[in-house]
């Protein structure tokens, strides 16, 4: 073994320690973990709005609920009325509470299914799989350059 601050074959120099399995484990973690950590920032804060999404997709449910139960009272008793008087004139106040009855009804089911779409964490996939992707890439490009002579 040659004496500390000589230069041994392969050109590196002896008096810096070498790596062991704990060293490059270590170093293993620190790259896990600066490669994952925007991830996890990014991962937290899209679930923390799918939380709030939650609340606001049971409140948007319930408002659709309701409008959907004053919608088909309405449409009946419109009928009701329609049926009875032959289209006397009051019955054109309930067609216009039942038209904006139908657009409120549209409009929660819009917001419900907005809140379904942040539920499904769309920022942190598309991230996730970009990020995967480019490691593939990496690696195989690594391996590549390893395998050429």
């Amino acid at each position: 073994m040659p004496e500390a601050g000589q230069d041994t074959p392969d050109g590196a120099d002896d008096a810096a320690p070498r790596p062991g399995v704990l060293d490059e484990l270590g170093r293993l973690g620190d790259a896990a973990r600066d490669l994952f950590g925007a991830q996890k920032e990014l991962l937290s804060a899209e679930v923390g709005l799918a939380r709030s999404a939650v609340s606001w997709m049971l409140l948007a449910a319930l408002a659709a609920t309701v409008s959907g139960v004053g919608l088909g009272l309405t449409l009946l008793a419109l009928v009701g009325v329609l049926l009875a008087k032959w289209f006397a004139s009051w019955a054109w106040a309930l067609v216009a509470l039942a038209v904006l009855q139908l657009l409120f009804t549209l409009g929660a089911i819009v917001f419900f299914r907005r809140c379904m779409h942040w539920m499904s964490l769309p920022v942190t996939r598309r991230e996730w799989s970009a990020m995967m992707r480019d490691t593939r890439a990496r690696a195989r490009r690594q391996v590549e350059r390893e395998d050429a002579p």
